[in-house]
C-alpha cells in the first residue's frame, strides 16, 4: 500500500514544473530544471541548479534528493552532496548543486528532469553524554572490520 503525504508547493517562478513520477510505484519525484536558457556545466564543476520551487513537507518528514540514474549514468551529472536533504521546516527554493563528474562538458535544457526527491518520516535523536558505551563483540573496529579474510 502506497502512502500520500501531503505536501504543499509554491511555484517561486512561472516557467517552474511541479514535481512528477514517472510510474505508479516510483518512490521518487522528479524535480525539474526551472531555467530561461540551457546552462553548461564543465568537467569538474558544481552549479546550482534552481527548481523554481519552495515546498512544505509535513513535520517529522523530511525530502531526500538523489540523482536520476540516466543522467548520472548517460551525462556524468548527479548531485554534488551525494543527497540533498529539504528539511520540514525550510521553505526557501529547493535548488540542486549539479556536478558534473564526466570528463566532457554536459548541458541541462530548460525543464529537464535532473534530480528526483524522495520524501521520509525521520526519526529525531535524543542524544545523552554518557562516560561508558555498552560493549560489542566489535567493538571499535572501523572500516573492514568484519569482512572475511
Amino acid at each position: 500500500m502506497i502512502t500520500n503525504v501531503p505536501v504543499n508547493i509554491k511555484k517561486l517562478r512561472e516557467n517552474a514544473t511541479i514535481p512528477t513520477y514517472g510510474s505508479a510505484y516510483a518512490a521518487g519525484a522528479d524535480l525539474y530544471a526551472c531555467l530561461d536558457e540551457a546552462l553548461t556545466i564543465q568537467p569538474g564543476d558544481t552549479f546550482l541548479v534552481p527548481t523554481g520551487l519552495a515546498m512544505e513537507l509535513p513535520d517529522g518528514y523530511a525530502g531526500l534528493i538523489y540523482a536520476r540514474s540516466g543522467l548520472a549514468s548517460k551525462k556524468g551529472l548527479a548531485p554534488a552532496n551525494k543527497v540533498g536533504v529539504v528539511d520540514s521546516d525550510y521553505r526557501g527554493e529547493v535548488m540542486v548543486a549539479l556536478h558534473n563528474h564526466s570528463k566532457l562538458e554536459a548541458t541541462i535544457e530548460p525543464n529537464e528532469r535532473i534530480a528526483q526527491l524522495v520524501i521520509t518520516p525521520y526519526i529525531a535523536a535524543s542524544f545523552a553524554l554518557v562516560d561508558e558505551l555498552d560493549s560489542t563483540e566489535r567493538g571499535a573496529g572501523g572500516f573492514g572490520s568484519t569482512g572475511t579474510h
